[in-house]
């Protein structure tokens, strides 16, 4: 299917009590919902992922980082989201622990959560069925999957690399197409 392509980083940013910081979208994709503050690569100029997850962790939480303050954590890639867009999705784990939420920004507000908070907070499908369970495997470590969205509202997931913080690659679920 033919529909643009847009790419993005998504910041997992904690504070001292490992609380993960969320950002109710105010805008859209997602509007309402609560996901890792972020946002699109500035591809006309080449930005990089890591230039692109330091710009935004300073417009949206007054954060001043270089690449060294942020480390990959996975590349999910999402075929037709929502029937209108494919996303690439570089997941960056800010190293540097906050004190405090930020102010509310024009792309919505910010609050702490922890994690058994997630199963209960309105976030997108995708992100609550596979994303945020492999950030918690494989956190401190990294992985990459493909999702396709189906027109019926499902996903298709595949796992094409994983390994934990210890560097050991996962094969337990490589490759494998999951609902």
């Amino acid at each position: 299917m033919k529909l643009p392509y847009k790419a993005a980083t998504l910041l997992y940013v904690f504070n001292a009590a490992d609380q993960v910081l969320l950002l109710e979208r105010a805008r859209h994709p997602n509007q309402g919902l609560w996901s890792p503050p972020g946002g699109k690569l500035k591809m006309e100029i080449g930005e990089s992922p890591y230039a692109c997850a330091c710009r935004e962790a300073g417009e949206e939480m007054g954060l001043n980082l270089s690449p060294a303050d942020v480390h990959l954590s996975g590349i999910v890639s999402e075929a037709g989201y929502q029937g209108e867009t494919h996303w690439l999705m570089f997941l960056f784990e800010i190293r540097r622990k906050l004190t405090h939420a930020p102010p509310v920004h024009a792309e919505g507000r910010f609050a702490f959560f922890n994690r058994k908070d997630l199963e209960s907070l309105r976030i997108p499908d995708t992100d609550r069925d596979k994303i945020w369970p492999w950030f918690w495997h494989y956190r401190g470590g990294f992985f990459a999957a493909h999702c396709q969205c189906r027109a019926d509202g499902g996903h298709l997931w595949s796992l094409h690399e994983a390994r934990g913080a210890d560097g050991v690659a996962s094969r337990s679920c490589v490759g494998v197409a999951h609902e």
